[in-house]
């Protein structure tokens, strides 16, 4: 490639947001001139892949790592290891760390978010964060030497890990909230959660199959950057792609001592002998090898512009319905981004694996609309928050406000749990389904995505909306 490059739609970040954008683009693209680049700091990029449809909206997923090669020639599209430096937006130019200049006639920042690693770490090499593919790969070669964990977070990636590594002394699990996975789960569900923590570390949950995986590198991109480069994000049911066993074999499942440490934080952290003594905020003292952060993410926003951009409360690029930003011709989608439009009424935003993905598609469909001159619609997706993913080895469902959120504490939950097996509820206001959380192999996602989405008045079967003897699918898919 020339120092000098020019293209049709520029789309920067290998994750999920971005290579859907980039794919989408692919599929919509009317005039054989126009060109695709995307702009990638690692030479490992995100794909969705094995996409089963739960109901309308809801889609499972698994999230392939590929190659930029087997990328750019599976699409059409040109793929570019640099950095975004600079955007010159009244030239429509970027310019790379490189020293590369290209033209661009649409951008789309997919940039992502980098770990909120918790301050009090200072810098320590001890204190680490679980984000991309590289992150887990430093996470497995430190606990082949390791017997002591501190894990702080409370949102998926945190619970994945301590119910999937096996093989330490002890794991100090650090959350903020009274319960556990709050980011997702009530603490009903948490409850549900902890019989099968309890199992596992127990030793009576059966052996963990591991999934192999190619893994590409490129040396020449990790020797010219010196290894620093920012992966894309993680996608769900990340662990099942990694052994993170501290023997590494797989051969047996021990179990660990699992010790929760409910609604503290993290006030200091000392470095000592080889080691880390961490203060908790209710004066606990722990001592252990490494700590990891999984404290949630920030929006990574690291280059310069010519404009400045409109941002969110949370920092993120404010972007409209359309996924425009406040910059003509520049969209962003994923992670990076802040949704600044009026949601409907069963939507709001997480920065999910799911969401990158709608995001992506919507941002590439609406370049392509405005490339062709034609008017468009926001996807429907948008109509209800929806998210697929696996914890403590259940399939989780999360459908519309299924923890309430926005109802100001004005709501009825039904409730169904049979231990080990399921855990569903329903959040309902006046009759009327307005969220779901459906742990297990329930069957009742599509059903759940259509009551919520027509709402429909519910009030006449009372309880018996989730007695076990009635089968409401019949009822109402």
């Amino acid at each position: 490639m020339a120092d000098s490059l020019s293209y049709t739609y520029v789309i920067v970040g290998g994750g999920i947001a971005g290579v859907t954008c980039a794919e989408t683009l692919n599929l919509l693209r009317a005039n054989a001139t126009d060109r695709i680049l995307l702009l990638t700091e690692s030479s490992l990029v995100k794909a969705v892949t094995n996409v089963v449809p739960l109901g309308k909206i809801l889609n499972r997923f698994d999230v392939e790592e590929k190659s930029t090669g087997e990328l750019a020639s599976a699409n059409n599209i040109d793929v570019l290891l640099d950095q975004l430096d600079t955007i010159v937006s009244e030239n429509h130019l970027i310019r790379t760390t490189a020293g590369r200049c290209i033209q661009y006639q649409f951008l789309c920042l997919c940039t992502g978010a980098r770990p909120n690693i918790i301050d009090k770490a200072k810098g320590n090499a001890n204190v680490i964060g679980i984000r991309d593919t590289e992150s887990v790969e430093e996470f497995r070669k430190r606990i082949h030497t390791a017997n002591r964990l501190v894990v702080v977070g409370n949102g998926g990636i945190a619970s994945e890990l301590v119910y999937e590594v096996d093989g330490m002394e002890e794991i100090h699990w650090v959350i903020k909230d009274p319960y556990i996975s709050s980011t997702f789960v009530d603490s009903g569900a948490a409850t549900f959660f902890r019989e099968r923590l309890s199992k596992k570390a127990g030793g009576t949950e059966k052996q963990k199959t591991i999934y192999k995986r190619m893994r590409y590198t490129d040396q020449q991109q990790e020797a010219a950057t010196g290894g620093a480069k920012r992966g894309a994000a993680l996608g769900p049911d990340w662990h099942r792609a990694f052994d993170i066993q501290k023997h590494g074999d797989g051969s047996s499942r021990s179990g660990n001592k699992v010790t929760i440490h409910h609604s503290v934080e993290v006030e200091d952290i000392h470095e000592i002998n080889s080691g880390l003594k961490v203060l908790l905020t209710d004066g606990t003292t722990l001592e252990c090898d490494f700590v990891v952060s999984a404290t949630g993410v920030v929006p990574a926003i690291s280059w310069t512009g010519d404009r400045p951009f409109k941002l969110g409360p949370d920092g993120g690029l404010f972007v409209n319905w359309s996924m425009e930003t406040s910059v003509e011709d520049i969209y962003a989608a994923g992670d990076v981004c802040y949704a600044g439009w009026e949601h409907a009424p069963h939507w709001f935003q997480m920065r999910l694996w799911t969401q990158a993905r709608q995001m992506g598609a919507m941002a590439a469909r609406s370049m392509a609309a405005k490339r062709a001159g034609e008017e468009i619609y926001q996807d429907f997706c948008f109509e209800m928050f929806n998210h697929a993913t696996t914890l403590f080895g259940y399939q989780v469902v999360l459908l519309g406000r299924y923890n309430g959120q926005g109802l100001n504490d004005k709501y009825e939950v039904l409730l169904r749990m049979t231990p080990g097996l399921e855990y569903i509820k329903f959040v309902m206001v006046d009759g009327r389904l307005q969220g779901a959380l459906l742990v297990g192999e329930t069957g009742l996602e599509e059903t759940c995505e259509n009551l919520i989405l027509n709402q429909l008045d519910l009030s006449s079967y009372g309880e018996d909306l989730l007695n076990p003897d009635i089968d409401i699918e019949d009822y109402f898919d």
